[in-house]
């Protein structure tokens, strides 16, 4: 019996009977399973799906001739089911599910101004990626929408955006950004608060919508690598990883041994320059600049080895479908692991100050907490997540090559404060070392890449991977001319993004910078 039949058997028990139910395909969409259901059947299976404990990863939309096939990705003990249904252009009208996934809210908002798609009943219907850059009515990602668009002037500013007010004596707003003052990418905060303390906290996001999704489409499987890495720059490794996982199995491919180590390589890599670097600026955040400077130093020596073993500091373009883009040199492997081995010296200095320093305690210990209900309720990824106490990671928990051959510790704790989200990070940068000791310690000798076939017809693929921030989720489509027709990367910030609304609640207005550092979210990932 599969862990799905729950859903196959309630949803032949609906009053409609026609409902179609291919249960267990996972052919089309591999690692995932299929259910096609018909659209007044959507909403009961999100609803049942939440009340049997699986998470939602994810919704997306694809037009296909006079309907759009919408998709949502939901996940059960590192299983997952893609529940689908196609949706009439002549009414293109369906449930929504953030009713029992409140995580998803953004997600179907971006469905709904990029594809048109009106989601009964749902909390905010407000627009979330149009802003003002095309008019109502007009929907970016169906076909007949061209490409550069068709208004080229000067988009009107997003100044009429109905942020939710709160009422009360003594309660006054705080409107930061979306321009900030540091190199950052924008993102609007709207604070209401009482004296110092944070009541209420609404984001807006989307000022850097790039059009990932509509200018994937006619590219060659190199070009949709490409243009994957650049989702989110910090982030390039894993998204590049999971489009072209996704491509790969779109396509039957399969990626060497070596191939594969050495992407595990590239990832694992990526997530210590994260980590550092966020270590330091959460420190710097609350005035302990000692720290700042020496994880900055750490993360610095780390992307100058990178730039000198893979020839981009930020580790871009050293994916292609099928492999790898470069092989590693014995001399190279070398480099790697006396790098890994100085930052593990380095760092038996450096963690057990920021345990053990009291003015540091006082800033990070109970604030910014993020409960294990709501962390669940949310769908949260990564870090944030693990912070929590969410043990889940798609290394360890759906074991993608090569990580199958490998044990993959994960740290978990419960406090859900800053403080633990800086400790999960600095116990995944350890694991992450040991990992790349075993990686190139025992380098497979096959070639690092297949080659890609010149003919590829229709298909389509799911890659699923896990990033410095969480789970990964790319869905590709191929045309009948083996040209991209669809793409959508789903970053992990669309989920840890509303975490820190939450998290923030009952702070001081001066917290909200390590809060916001703690979460990190990416904007651009978020914003595609």
């Amino acid at each position: 019996m599969s862990r799905f039949d729950w859903l196959s058997e309630y949803l032949a028990r609906l009053e409609d009977e026609h409902a179609l139910v291919r249960h267990g395909d996972a052919s089309r969409l591999a690692p995932a399973h299929c259910l096609e259901l018909d659209v007044e059947d959507w909403g009961t299976a999100g609803r049942v799906a939440a009340e049997s404990g699986f998470r939602h990863a994810g919704i997306w939309g694809d037009q296909l001739d006079d309907a759009i096939l919408i998709r949502a990705c939901l996940v059960n003990a590192g299983d997952y089911l893609i529940l689908e249904t196609p949706v009439p252009l002549a009414q293109p009208v369906l449930a929504s599910h953030s009713h029992f996934f409140p995580g998803v809210d953004r997600l179907e908002r971006h469905v709904q101004d990029l594809l048109g798609i009106a989601f009964l009943d749902h909390p905010n219907g407000e627009r979330w990626t149009r802003h003002q850059a095309w008019p109502e009515g007009v929907y970016p990602l169906r076909n007949d929408f061209p490409v550069a668009g068709e208004h080229p002037k000067r988009s009107p500013a997003d100044s009429d955006y109905p942020f939710n007010p709160v009422a009360g004596s003594g309660v006054y707003e705080i409107p930061v950004g979306p321009v900030h003052a540091g190199i950052i990418e924008p993102g609007h905060f709207r604070f209401q608060a009482v004296g110092e303390e944070v009541l209420r906290l609404e984001e807006r996001l989307g000022y850097v919508h790039k059009g990932i999704e509509k200018i994937a489409v006619g590219r060659d499987a190199r070009g949709l690598a490409r243009l994957a890495g650049r989702v989110s720059g910090d982030t390039t490794v894993a998204h590049s990883w999971a489009a072209c996982m996704a491509m790969e199995h779109a396509a039957g491919l399969n990626v060497p041994a070596r191939g594969l180590a050495i992407r595990a390589i590239l990832a694992e890599r990526e997530r210590i320059a994260n980590h550092l670097g966020d270590i330091g600026a959460v420190c710097n955040d609350v005035g302990f600049s000692f720290a700042q400077m020496q994880f900055s130093r750490l993360r610095e020596t780390w992307q100058r080895d990178n730039l000198a073993v893979f020839g981009h500091r930020l580790l871009m373009d050293c994916f292609t479908p099928g492999g790898v883009s470069a092989d590693l040199s014995e001399q190279h492997s070398a480099l790697l692991l006396a790098a890994g081995q100085a930052l593990n010296v380095e760092l038996d200095s450096l963690l057990p100050i920021l345990d053990d320093y009291p003015s540091l305690e006082d800033r990070l210990v109970e604030t910014g907490k993020l409960s294990l209900d709501t962390a669940r309720e949310l769908g949260t990824l990564g870090y944030v997540a693990k912070a929590s106490g969410m043990d889940y990671d798609l290394r360890r928990d759906h074991g993608y090559a090569p990580y199958d051959r490998l044990r993959v510790q994960l740290p978990c704790l419960s406090s859900g404060d800053v403080m633990a989200r800086v400790q999960v990070r600095a116990q995944e940068i350890r694991h992450s070392l040991a990992l790349l000791e075993s990686l190139l310690q025992t380098l497979p000798p096959d070639p690092v890449s297949r080659v890609w076939p010149e003919t590829l017809g229709e298909g389509e693929g799911l890659g699923l991977v896990e990033g410095w921030r969480g789970e990964i989720l790319s869905y590709v489509r191929f045309d009948s001319e083996g040209r991209v027709a669809r793409f959508f990367p789903r970053d992990p910030s669309w989920f840890n993004w509303p975490a820190l609304e939450r998290l923030i609640d009952g702070n001081i207005v001066p917290d909200f910078p390590v809060c916001n550092k703690s979460v990190n979210g990416s904007y651009s990932g978020n914003d595609l």
